[in-house]
């Protein structure tokens, strides 16, 4: 029997973290604050599996509770998915502390919020910690688990096998810090692009096919730092060596937050597709994405 999981609260987050759990067999309980999202909740599951092409059949594993106590009954696992806001996520992990198995972990799927922030004067708060996936989780498969000064290593292990189990890949992170890993990488890069588009220097084409069909060809399949580490003779330590003070001066010369202007946002709105057609453009995406994982999964079996 694969670990019972609760998923607390069901938008967006929380359907695609019950697509990953159904997906991996495990039975999945679902509760939402809201009546009107919990009922909706199984009919939404049904469009986002088709949509990535997934086996309705998954959805077998799915039950929703009126109340969180039923949602976490029997649950070794709760993924909880509640709003960015730091009162109602204090406010939920008391009643998670109180209502869960002693011995479940209390997983956040917050990407804005460290555990530190909401689990003060918690008895069970060793067992909490932040598993943040990517929109959406159930076709970008990592997730970054970042631990509270209070999060016991045990759980932290069982957080890693847990994910490693439905198939997700686990960044296990040593310490809090603020944005994570994936955060504050893309915050660089996003702050470089907003720069560069808003002196005119590059459209904000030219920076998407840049990274498109130039940099993320490469990332995809190894990462930034794999890559460097193929881009010299002897391997990294070269790399560094002949382009370290390069690297250095572009960097230190890169944009910092002060390239996230209103200005840019109203240029690049002018330039990219109108939020009518997010909904279209983002199915399309996942599709796209259920695709490249398809692809990739052949290129690991190879290996």
């Amino acid at each position: 029997m694969r670990p019972t999981v609760a998923i607390i609260g069901c938008g967006l987050i929380g359907r695609a973290w019950t697509i990953v759990f159904a997906r991996a067999g495990c039975p999945v309980r679902v509760w939402d604050a809201n009546p009107e999202v919990l009922q909706g909740v199984r009919g939404a599951l049904k469009a986002m599996c088709d949509e990535a092409g997934e086996d309705l059949g998954i959805l077998d594993n799915v039950t929703t509770h009126p109340d969180m106590a039923g949602a976490l009954e029997g649950a070794a696992w709760v993924q909880e998915n509640g709003p960015e806001k730091l009162d109602i996520k204090r406010a939920i992990y008391a009643d998670l502390d109180r209502l869960a198995a002693p011995d479940a972990v209390l997983a956040s799927s917050s990407s804005a919020l460290v555990a530190s922030s909401f689990n003060d004067g918690l008895s069970g708060r060793g067992r909490i910690l932040v598993a943040h996936p990517v929109n959406p989780p159930h076709v970008i498969p990592v997730v970054e688990l970042c631990p509270s000064p209070d999060t016991t290593p045990e759980v932290m292990d069982r957080a890693e096998a847990f994910m490693t189990l439905v198939k997700q890949v686990p960044v296990r992170m040593s310490a809090e810090i603020d944005g994570f890993v994936l955060n504050r990488l893309q915050a660089v890069l996003l702050a470089e692009s907003l720069r560069l588009v808003a002196e005119g220097i590059v459209t904000a084409k030219g920076v998407d096919d840049t990274l498109r069909h130039g940099l993320a060809r490469r990332w995809v399949l190894l990462g930034a730092l794999e890559t460097i580490n193929l881009n010299a003779p002897g391997g990294v330590a070269d790399y560094l060596d002949r382009y370290g003070p390069t690297m250095a001066r572009l960097s230190d010369g890169a944009a910092r937050g002060e390239a996230f202007t209103p200005e840019v946002a109203r240029q690049l709105a002018s330039a990219l597709p109108a939020p009518e057609r997010v909904p279209e453009l983002t199915a399309r995406r996942d599709r796209d994405l259920t695709a490249l994982a398809g692809f990739l999964q052949t290129l690991t079996q190879k290996d």
